[in-house]
């Protein structure tokens, strides 16, 4: 399901990027960076936030630290990761798989400044083995994130 979420997403937004699906686990930026050939900082991963009441999602570079001190700065309060259930329940994807796109529940999205270090960058697509490359400035347009500096 989740899978299919993020195909019908590009499906519709940007029929041009394919969803590429790998034998091999992509669920941890390490793997996803040996499965793909790519430095681990290329592999944008997906961080799921809560800040007071309000969930958001934060896709940083692979080797980036949230920064508590920027994020509650950036987010009027401090960051706290959800967790697991609420990360599958809030996004439709499973752990490992979590991405911007193709959404179970809407939700607010950030870049953070270090994937602006690549012309393109790799984040999940909804699997644990499934990911996109993707030009950095078009993935945040595509999912209208906001771009921030929260990481280390």
């Amino acid at each position: 399901m989740s899978l299919d979420s993020v195909k019908a997403f590009f499906a519709e937004k940007a029929p041009d990027i394919k969803v590429i699906e790998t034998e091999a686990s992509s669920a941890t930026v390490a793997e996803a960076a040996a499965a793909h050939g790519v430095d681990p900082a290329e592999i944008a991963k997906t961080i799921c936030l809560r800040v007071g009441d309000e969930a958001l999602l934060l896709v940083a570079g692979g080797t980036s630290r949230l920064d508590n001190r920027k994020a509650r700065e950036a987010f009027g309060g401090k960051a706290r990761m959800l967790g697991l259930d609420e990360v599958v329940e809030l996004t439709g994807h499973p752990i490992g798989g979590v991405c911007p796109f193709g959404l179970k529940s809407p939700l607010p999205i950030y870049c953070d400044q270090s994937l602006r270090r690549f012309p393109e960058v790799l984040p999940a697509a909804g699997a644990t083995n499934a990911a996109v490359r993707i030009g950095t400035e078009r993935l945040a347009e595509l999912v209208g994130a906001r771009w921030v500096d929260v990481c280390q």
